[in-house]
């Protein structure tokens, strides 16, 4: 099972964090990123992507599998069944993903669209489980996300007043 995504740049500040076992308050995840990127960031780019860490938040025998792309660290944080390379190449798949829906991603990107990163994420991992591994699946269920939004963005119009569209969707002031 996967425990946690992270993905933080070569300073060490998280651009995003999905935490699939829960680590309860804000102390103790922060304390988790920074442990998770002390271990990965100390480790010279020649040595293999595969890490045995510890993490007490998530007990013992976690696996840190990670890929360096430019500034930024993907970190995996997963338990001993699961397969290292399988967990290498969902780490492409999800940068390939990344990769085709913004055209190049930056550091940038994943700070000023991190709902559409998330959405991508979610269309992957869902509670710690692969769900998608066919890069051609999950960009179809991202374009078809893209265009019901502008579907419904050209379908409200911009003179729509939020009790307009509520009243549109049967909500009326109430809601």
């Amino acid at each position: 099972m996967i425990k946690g995504i992270v993905i933080v740049n070569n300073s060490g500040k998280p651009r995003l964090v999905k935490f699939y076992q829960n680590v309860v308050g804000e102390d103790r995840q922060q304390t988790v990123i920074r442990r998770v990127f002390q271990q990965i960031s100390t480790r010279p780019d020649s040595f293999c992507n595969y890490l045995e860490g510890s993490v007490p938040e998530w007990g013992e025998n976690i696996k840190l599998i990670y890929r360096h792309y430019a500034t930024l660290y993907f970190v995996f944080a997963v338990d001993a069944q699961e397969s290292d390379l399988g967990i290498l190449d969902l780490i492409q798949v999800f940068v390939e993903a990344l990769d085709k829906r913004f055209e190049n991603v930056c550091e940038l990107d994943l700070i000023f669209h991190s709902d559409r990163v998330h959405y991508i994420l979610d269309e992957i991992v869902m509670g710690g489980m692969v769900l998608e591994t066919n890069i051609n699946s999950i960009l179809q269920a991202i374009n078809d996300q893209e265009k019901m939004h502008k579907d419904s963005m050209k379908n409200a119009g911009p003179s729509d007043s939020v009790d307009a569209i509520s009243t549109k969707l049967g909500a009326g002031r109430n809601w």
